[in-house]
């Protein structure tokens, strides 16, 4: 059992879980992957770790976590893994059943699992900050707040859109109707007359003319 950290001295949270079903020797070999290991490290490392206990501390992880977001108003972005460790919890004894009528006494381990979250050091977090900044990368607060700020940026683009689509509406509405109409009749008129002129110069071209009568005396 570890107690290092002091809660009252430095800003943290602690989450434990009580007879987990596991022996605490498997649960120390996950916990000492993230110990000490800053918070999104520690949550790569047992998002990808395969043995079972993993699963279980990462769920107490993520008590601890909510813990020091929810009660004492810490960044989850400056947090890291102070402590953890696995106490033996009690030992449930079972009876396998074995040849020739006998039985076997078999042994279920539990253990108590303990992870304390704290908040990093000014120091630290410059220095974090620092390499940051030299990779090119940035905080999960930051990269929320970019793409904050991009979908506001986008939202009013679009109100302003909209805004120029209503005015070109209101000035083609704003048109007189009679205005239109006498625009409108012009047009035929002149189509029509274009027709008549038309028909005219094909009437005067010959297509008017009748023939001539044949002489009876010729036919015969």
């Amino acid at each position: 059992m570890s107690g290092l950290i002091d809660l009252d001295v430095i800003a943290g949270a602690k989450a434990t879980h009580r007879y987990a079903r596991l022996s605490a020797s498997k649960a120390r070999v996950v916990l000492n992957l993230v110990r000490d290991e800053d918070l999104a490290l520690a949550r790569d490392r047992l998002r990808f770790c395969e043995r079972g206990a993993a699963e279980v501390v990462s769920k107490v992880l993520e008590s601890a976590v909510a813990n020091a977001t929810n009660n004492e108003q810490l960044d989850a972005d400056e947090l890291y893994v102070a402590e953890c460790w696995a106490d033996e919890g009690p030992v449930l004894k079972r009876w396998r059943p074995r040849a020739r009528g006998r039985a076997t006494r078999i042994f279920k381990q539990t253990c108590h699992i303990t992870v304390i979250v704290a908040q990093l050091s000014p120091e630290e977090l410059e220095m974090r900050e620092a390499r940051m900044a030299a990779s090119g990368s940035q905080t999960a607060a930051a990269a929320r707040a970019a793409r904050v700020a991009a979908s506001r940026a986008d939202t009013d683009a679009g109100d302003e859109t909209d805004v120029d689509d209503s005015a070109a509406e209101e000035t083609v509405d704003a048109a007189d109707p009679a205005v239109i109409d006498e625009v409108d009749d012009s047009e035929v008129t002149e189509v029509a007359a274009a027709d008549v002129e038309v028909a005219d110069e094909t009437d005067a071209a010959g297509g008017s003319e009748e023939p001539e009568a044949a002489d009876p005396e010729e036919r015969n």
